[in-house]
């Protein structure tokens, strides 16, 4: 007779996926970080300096 099984339950999930996420997102920071850092930078000195005087 044959028995039914459940399938197994891998706790730990999809491991691979959560890497290339994890990789993208980092990419993303870096491009974004490198095209638009000087102009938020400009940006905070010159909102700094109209703080401090």
């Amino acid at each position: 007779m044959w028995q039914f099984r459940s399938p197994r339950h891998d706790e730990r999930g999809d491991v691979p996926g959560w890497v290339m996420i994890t990789v993208m997102s980092a990419g993303i920071v870096a491009v974004l970080s490198a095209v638009a850092g000087p102009q938020l930078r400009q940006m905070l000195t010159q909102a700094l300096s109209a703080v401090g005087g």
